[in-house]
């Protein structure tokens, strides 16, 4: 797999590998990204495009934040232009109207950013530049659309299509490895001790997309547990003195720890495929895999408790399991979607709620988001599109009896407080 992404990488890039020379131009960035939006020499382009990402790159946050505004505005679509392509299409349709309209209603910033990207190892560096425009833009709506833009293209760019599945190992590159002991963003790796007891067992995996025009920056990576039956405790899965056992074994996968690698590609959805594939492998390479679940955090179960004023003990701890049924099946957020946002990943991508474990994860971090409990979220893989589909269809967060049975018991005494 890590030659097919050298591979794609070089036939990805080859198109645009000049040894362009990259004379100082000591003019503002905005006035450089107007000339790379209006030049038509490739060579000018490809120099103006490498100064511009290399000074962005160097700016204070200020600075960037300026650079955010401006192309944002003076880039911008201009809504008679927009209104008037739109008639003139209405009027007679055809191929020179339509291409008009479209001309109009696309800013002239997504195309400075499509040439920014012409430069070898760029979209790594647009990720980045991205990744600033979501810190630094937070309380300014006007910079909204300017993200919309990012995202429009980063959904091509980044289209499953282009995303290479690699396995990790013990043996990976260590500077591979370096990186996902930074990015764990779920259970934290706390050394090269902890890493290995990840990586190296019979019945341990690790999988991440990576894209070719980023070979060395995992997108997004998936941890993976193969054990017997369902487990219902984090720190039994990651125990320094647990006893691996034979892979062949197995008759479940746990998907313990997924974790996104890149900022700049908020919202930009990998974790659908990511299980999929992962499962599909899995199952190719071990045929007496029958199960597929997480074992995943309740991040927002104690700041919804809080905010819906209901009382709870931290330390009850089958009191917070059935309080976690509840907020699962019934806490409601925006668009009527799940307010978990694990929970609305995993029902997203066609997973059902199959077990709610108390004191399943100890640490502090566990006991403060959710007193402890987690849940299991089933991947029923000849189910998962049909699962899928009626959940954007219907919002309906689908569970097994014995969590719903969870669930009423605690929502009597939580009508009654209110």
């Amino acid at each position: 797999m890590t030659i097919l992404a050298d591979l794609l990488s070089t036939v990805f890039e080859r198109r645009y590998r000049r040894d362009t020379p990259m004379a100082p131009d000591g003019r503002p960035l905005t006035e450089m990204a107007t000339d790379l939006v209006g030049s038509d020499g490739e060579m000018t382009g490809l120099a103006l495009a490498k100064e511009i990402l290399s000074r962005f790159d160097g700016l204070p946050d200020d600075e960037k934040l300026e650079f955010f505004r401006f192309i944002a505005t003076a880039m911008n679509i201009d809504p008679e232009a927009v209104r008037s392509t739109l008639d003139d299409y209405e009027r007679a349709p055809s191929k020179a109207s339509y291409r008009a309209f479209a001309e109009a209603a696309e800013p002239r910033r997504q195309e400075l950013i499509r040439r920014l990207n012409r430069v070898p190892g760029a979209t790594g560096a647009l990720v980045n530049m991205r990744a600033d425009l979501l810190r630094l833009g937070v309380k300014e709506p006007e910079l909204a659309a300017l993200d919309l833009d990012f995202r429009h293209l980063f959904a091509s760019w980044f289209n499953r299509g282009f995303l290479v599945l690699r396995p990790i190992n013990w043996e990976s590159p260590a500077h591979i490895l370096e990186k996902i002991t930074r990015y764990e963003a779920v259970h934290a790796i706390d050394d090269w001790s902890d890493l290995r007891r990840r990586l190296e067992p019979s019945d341990r995996r690790c999988f991440a997309f990576f894209h070719p025009s980023m070979p060395d920056e995992p997108l997004i990576f998936v941890e993976v547990a193969l054990t017997k039956g369902i487990p219902g405790s984090v720190q039994a899965l990651l125990a320094e003195d647990r006893q691996a056992m034979p892979a062949a074994e197995a008759d479940t996968a746990v998907f313990y720890s997924i974790s996104n690698c890149q900022a700049g590609l908020a919202s930009i959805s990998f974790g659908n495929s990511l299980i999929k594939q992962v499962a599909s492998d899995l199952s190719a390479e071990l045929p007496g895999l029958s199960t597929f679940v997480t074992l995943s955090p309740i991040p927002a179960l104690t700041r919804w408790l809080e905010q819906e004023g209901i009382a709870h003990d931290p330390t009850d701890a089958e009191a917070m399991k059935a309080q976690a049924a509840h907020y699962l099946l019934n806490a409601k957020g925006r668009g009527g979607l799940p307010f978990d946002p694990v929970a609305r990943f995993h029902l997203g991508n066609g997973a059902i709620v199959h077990a709610v474990h108390a004191e399943a994860d100890t640490s502090d971090k566990g006991r403060a988001q959710s007193g402890g409990t987690m849940v299991n979220y089933l991947y029923d893989l000849p189910r998962v599109e049909e699962t899928h589909d009626n959940f954007a269809t219907t919002h309906e967060v689908v569970a097994t009896p014995a969590v719903k049975t969870l669930a009423q018991a605690a929502a009597r005494p939580a009508a009654e407080e209110r």
